[in-house]
């Protein structure tokens, strides 16, 4: 699956469009992650537990919506987005979405 966050792909000619396609991931806070991140807001510094964590939902994310492109029949998906909400206290949903096509 060709993933792009232009409105096309260097090289290939879209010849399909099926329509947008999005995945999307919810992950609640760990306690040890926060309990690091505290102690990284008094000296500073990245918080690598919440990098790992925003990590591993972007992937999720993006392999549900590659998995929906497929079902329609996609090889490509182009102006591919992310976005975040808040779902509960301690939870948030990252998700993306672009539109689905078929490139050659």
């Amino acid at each position: 699956m060709l993933i792009s966050n232009t409105q096309d792909i260097p090289g290939k000619t879209i010849v399909e469009f099926y329509g947008v396609v999005s995945g999307s991931t919810v992950r609640a806070k760990h306690i040890g992650r926060d309990i690091m991140a505290s102690l990284k807001n008094v000296v500073g510094g990245e918080l690598k537990g919440y990098t790992e964590l925003l990590t591993e939902a972007r992937g999720e994310a993006i392999r549900r919506m590659s998995r929906q492109a497929e079902e329609m029949g996609a090889n490509a998906i182009v102006n591919v987005r992310f976005g975040t909400s808040s779902v509960a206290q301690g939870a948030a949903e990252l998700f993306a979405y672009g539109t689905a096509v078929t490139v050659e």
